[in-house]
């Protein structure tokens, strides 16, 4: 199932998302996922979960980012490409260097957050 982020909710969570603006970003996701059925509410959950774990980041609690991060991780692993108009491949990666990077506990070196790059389903 495609999920609508171009407007709404998701899109407001999603440029919120790109500005590090974490908590906001959980705010309007949370929103849409209260409103879902499995399995897409348990891919939302993972995402409100990242944007969690980055909120985390900004704070210093490392320790609770790098739980939250790996939760989200284990909810994206099982999805597949283009789950909910998502590019899962690269959001895959991208948690996976960023959990790397905080497990090691080198959050000076988590620079970028891994992108939520909706994708366009043809029908």
């Amino acid at each position: 199932m495609g999920l609508d982020w171009n407007s709404g909710a998701l899109a407001e969570g999603l440029a919120c998302y790109r500005r590090a603006e974490f908590f906001q970003t959980h705010e309007h996701w949370e929103v849409v996922w209260l409103t879902l059925d499995e399995p897409e509410k348990s891919f939302i959950q993972a995402l409100i979960q990242m944007a969690a774990a980055f909120h985390h980041v900004q704070n210093g609690n490392i320790v609770g980012a790098v739980s939250l991060l790996r939760r989200a991780a284990k909810r994206i692993e099982c999805c597949p490409e283009g789950f909910c108009g998502i590019a899962i491949e690269s959001l895959q990666i991208e948690v996976g260097e960023a959990l790397r990077s905080l497990e090691a506990v080198k959050p000076s070196c988590l620079t970028i957050f891994p992108q939520v790059r909706p994708i366009h389903l043809s029908v």
